[in-house]
This record gives C-alpha cells, sequence and structure tokens, in this order.
C-alpha cells in the first residue's frame, strides 16, 4: 500500500515540495474496488476524489432507451470522479464501475476542500488537474464530430493500448461512439496494416 505513485501524481502537477505532497498524501485513504464493483452509482452525489493506482474503471451513463453508454475508460495515474456531482452536490447521472480489480487512494469533498483552503499549492495543483480534464473532454467532444471511426480507434489504441486487454470490446465500441459490429470490422482492417 505505498503511496509511490500518487506522490509521482502530486509532482507531475507541480507541487515540488516533499513535505507538502506528503501532508496531501497523509489525508488520502486507500480503498480497493473489486471487478464489477460501482464506484459510484447513478442518482448518488459523488464524494470521493479517487486517484486510481492500480486497475482499470469506466464511467457509463444509460442513453433514453436504457442502453449503456460507456463514457471514459480510466487508467492507472488518473484521478477518477464525477466532476459535475462532486463540485455541485448533485446527484450523478453516471456511474463508475472497475473492469478490473483496482485499488486507489481518495479523499472526500469536505477534506479536499479544507485541503484547498489551507494549502495555496495544492490548490493551484487542484486547478491544473481540472483544466487538463476540461481539455480532454473538450478534445473528446471534437473527435467524436471531427474524426472518423478509424481515427478514434487508431487514437485510443496510440493512447491507451492497455485498456483493450481489460475492457471488453462492447464498452470500448460505446466509448468510441460505434457499434460492436464496427469496431470488429476496425480491428480487422488494422490487423491487415
Amino acid at each position: 500500500m505505498s503511496k509511490e505513485r500518487l506522490l509521482e501524481f502530486f509532482q507531475k502537477g507541480n507541487l515540488n515540495s516533499p513535505a507538502i505532497r506528503n501532508e496531501i498524501a497523509g489525508h488520502f485513504a486507500f480503498k480497493t474496488v473489486a471487478k464489477g464493483q460501482l464506484l459510484l452509482v447513478a442518482g448518488k452525489i459523488s464524494d470521493e476524489y479517487f486517484f486510481l493506482d492500480k486497475g482499470y474503471l469506466r464511467c457509463f451513463a444509460y442513453d433514453t432507451e436504457g442502453n449503456e453508454v460507456t463514457t471514459n475508460l480510466c487508467s492507472p495515474g488518473q484521478i477518477v470522479f464525477e466532476i459535475s456531482s462532486f463540485f455541485n452536490r448533485t446527484r450523478s447521472q453516471e456511474n463508475i464501475q472497475a473492469l478490473t480489480d483496482c485499488e486507489g487512494w481518495f479523499i472526500n469533498f469536505e477534506q479536499l476542500n479544507n485541503l484547498f483552503h489551507a494549502l495555496p499549492e495544492f490548490r493551484e495543483f487542484g486547478r491544473g488537474v481540472l483544466v487538463k480534464g476540461f481539455a480532454a473532454l473538450k478534445t473528446r467532444m471534437l473527435t467524436m464530430i471531427t474524426e472518423t471511426a478509424e481515427e478514434r480507434y487508431a487514437h485510443l489504441l496510440k493512447t491507451n493500448p492497455e485498456i483493450f486487454q481489460h475492457a471488453p470490446l462492447k464498452n470500448i465500441a460505446s466509448y468510441l461512439g460505434i457499434t460492436d459490429t464496427s469496431l470488429s470490422r476496425i480491428r480487422k482492417e488494422f490487423s491487415k496494416k
């Protein structure tokens, strides 16, 4: 149960003081999430700012016809939470589910806010995490409009190749905004290249 990866994450986010990194990490508690278990259930308020140390998670919501739509695929080294629910204290429309057995570190909303107020460096770090998250979300939204299914697949294969070993293909297809059949066709085409 080493916090090494969490401390590295803080350091990459420009928390340069080892003492401050250790102080912040001291507020994070260890958590395991079993494969298939929900870290967040739609209808509940997201209250955990979760750093994924090991394993893979997916975020999903239900469309108007009751079909699951994968909205995000999360890999180790990422913060995973439903941002709108967490900060606005509203009920989440998303679920977060473990694709594999997972381990990580979390802090709740009240603890996070207390640290933001007490440590300007951590507040700046948190702002950076939010900016990167917003930029990634904007990029994803635009790729769904401006890129072909093949281009989106190639991008996922390049940026997160290990997800293909841990996520069911139906979840990957949903994330890419395509059908299972289209994903199979695209994978066959790529395997010939």
